[in-house]
């Protein structure tokens, strides 16, 4: 009988070492980023640590993904060819839901740390995040649209992919940054810390940083999505008073 116990001791014992979980502890130099009319982009500083209760395990090394994406919305993308000299839009596709920014930090190369069926399953890297489900039948390079999106994106500094940006020490603590650009769009921008071993997904940690307009720049998008209208006039009216005064600087000037 104590053999039986001892036998089922030593089974409980090793079914918690093996179960044992690695857990984000995590921090944000801020968690709100106000858009103001002088607003040229912000940056945030992501930090925390890993959380265990037994030793750090062996056979791979603790590798960090950090993500960071802004609200998704359909896009639509034209094909331009030029045609008797002229560039005229010719097919289009609707993506159906595209992140407004993204940014992914990482310890090491992504492709050595991120396997293909982990990256499918978490929706980690930049065509994983963009959701685009069919397309015309006349098209058979739906692809190469999400493609162009990816690429005019980047350029605007909208989509990062930012390889051995995340230091991670004594496989326990890390920390990284991300630069938010001047054109953000309003909502709340997902942040997710992804834990590494082997290639997979070995702990996740999620939370949002809250991106909003205030002051002057949050009046004016409230009036013109509520009050079109008002806004329209009020637009025409600083037009006009800036056209006048334009022209009455420019008469004195002559004179």
């Amino acid at each position: 009988m104590r053999g039986f116990f001892a036998m089922i001791s030593c089974w409980v014992l090793l079914a918690s070492v093996a179960g044992a979980k690695e857990e984000v502890v995590l921090g944000l130099s801020r968690n709100t980023v106000s858009i103001t009319t002088n607003f040229d982009g912000s940056e945030i500083l992501v930090f925390g640590a890993v959380k265990r209760e037994t030793p750090i395990p062996a056979g791979s090394d603790l590798e960090v993904i950090v993500t960071v994406a802004g609200p998704s919305y359909p896009v639509l993308v034209r094909r331009k060819e030029k045609r008797f000299g002229i560039w005229v839009n010719t097919d289009a596709v609707e993506v159906d839901r595209a992140p407004s920014f993204y940014a992914i930090n990482t310890s090491g190369p992504l492709d050595d740390i991120l396997s293909a069926v982990e990256d499918q399953r978490h929706k980690i890297t930049i065509p994983q995040a963009i959701r685009s489900v069919g397309a015309p039948q006349s098209i058979s390079d739906a692809g190469a649209f999400t493609q162009s999106l990816i690429r005019i994106r980047k350029k605007s500094n909208l989509y990062q992919r930012n390889e051995g940006a995340v230091t991670v020490e004594e496989q326990t603590l890390f920390r990284t940054s991300v630069t938010l650009p001047a054109a953000l769009t309003e909502g709340g921008y997902d942040t997710r810390i992804y834990l590494m071993r082997g290639g997979s997904v070995v702990a996740q940690y999620e939370t949002i940083i809250d991106v909003r307009k205030v002051g002057l720049e949050r009046w004016l998008f409230k009036l013109s999505r509520e009050q079109s209208l008002i806004y329209g006039l009020l637009s025409l009216a600083i037009a006009i008073a800036a056209g006048w005064g334009a022209s009455a600087v420019f008469g004195l000037l002559r004179r």
